[in-house]
């Protein structure tokens, strides 16, 4: 997601499989001063990938993580804008109830819904 909360890439993965390994390969070509994510995200793989980049990291810390991280909860309260993107790739029946059975088919069907959000 941009700034404005418009889809900018997508990346498919097995539904039961966590989305936090995926951060890094999709993260890598963008430019970007700072990530906004939620606690799912808090591993020491994705804080190095932004330290190395000089990025900053808005990122809650896990409660069992030893050392508790500060974070700004002020600009963390802007993630709302990936939250208010899924609710609107829901009002798509055809994505939420995800009759597309091949990953191809879901995809691209994807892809035309977040067209049609970035024309609205």
């Amino acid at each position: 997601m941009d700034a404005l909360g418009q889809p900018i890439r997508f990346a498919l993965s097995g539904g039961q499989e966590a989305d936090s390994p995926w951060a890094v390969p999709v993260l890598t070509d963008f430019q970007f001063d700072t990530l906004l994510a939620d606690k799912g995200y808090d591993s020491n793989e994705i804080l190095d990938f932004l330290n190395q980049r000089g990025a900053q990291a808005c990122i809650p810390p896990k409660r069992n993580r030893l050392e508790q991280r500060d974070y700004d909860q002020v600009l963390y309260k802007e993630r709302n804008l990936v939250e208010r993107f899924f609710n609107k790739i829901k009002q798509f029946r055809r994505l939420a109830t995800r009759y597309e059975k091949t990953g191809r088919n879901f995809l691209s069907m994807l892809f035309l819904v977040a067209s049609i959000i970035w024309m609205a």
